[in-house]
């Protein structure tokens, strides 16, 4: 197994210099990377639309804000669930409708029985769309300085405060990057 999958579970937090506004600010958390290309869910783009209003029956199991989150550009029109299991890091048999993506993060089954999962979820968050990149293109983009790429903990999937999880995630960071969480909004207003 090459070195490429061992990104899987952790974060992409965007450079100040990203010019992408897909991602500006973005932390992207990867739920799968290896020599076929990667794919992630932006953790930090809340959207007006409550989890009710496409989704009922998941509603009561999302935590706050209880709203729908945009987890990239591409196929908006479909919904990933992320979902942390405590105690879920584990040996133990994943439970019926999850699938571990790192430690206690994993992928809900949304054509699952909510019922299910009740009893297991600590927290779940649902997404509409990903982030995807080809074969190369996510290791392209890390050479050229687009991302910084830290640990995830399970807090970062439902972080209550989402606007602020750019800056929370680098100020965690025991170097250089905790500095880079003071970057202004703006440079030029400086």
């Amino acid at each position: 197994m090459t070195e490429v999958s061992s990104l899987t579970g952790r974060l992409l937090v965007a450079t100040p210099a990203l010019a992408d506004p897909n991602f500006d600010r973005a932390v992207v958390l990867l739920l799968d990377h290896d020599e076929e290309g990667s794919l992630g869910v932006v953790l930090n783009r809340p959207t007006p639309v409550g989890v009710g209003d496409i989704l009922e029956d998941w509603a009561q199991l999302t935590g706050e804000p209880g709203v729908v989150f945009q987890g990239g550009p591409v196929s908006l029109d479909s919904a990933l669930g992320v979902a942390v299991v405590p105690g879920g890091s584990g040996g133990d048999a994943a439970p019926l409708g999850w699938r571990r993506v790192h430690g206690a993060i994993g992928l809900v089954d949304l054509e699952a029985p909510p019922e299910l999962m009740a009893a297991v979820l600590g927290s779940l968050r649902i997404f509409a769309g990903y982030a995807g990149w080809g074969p190369g293109q996510l290791e392209d983009e890390l050479v050229e300085g687009a991302w910084y790429v830290v640990e995830s903990e399970p807090g970062d999937v439902s972080s209550p405060s989402p606007e602020r999880l750019w800056r929370e995630v680098l100020r965690r960071q025991r170097n250089e990057l905790a500095m880079v969480a003071t970057y202004p909004d703006d440079p030029s207003l400086n």
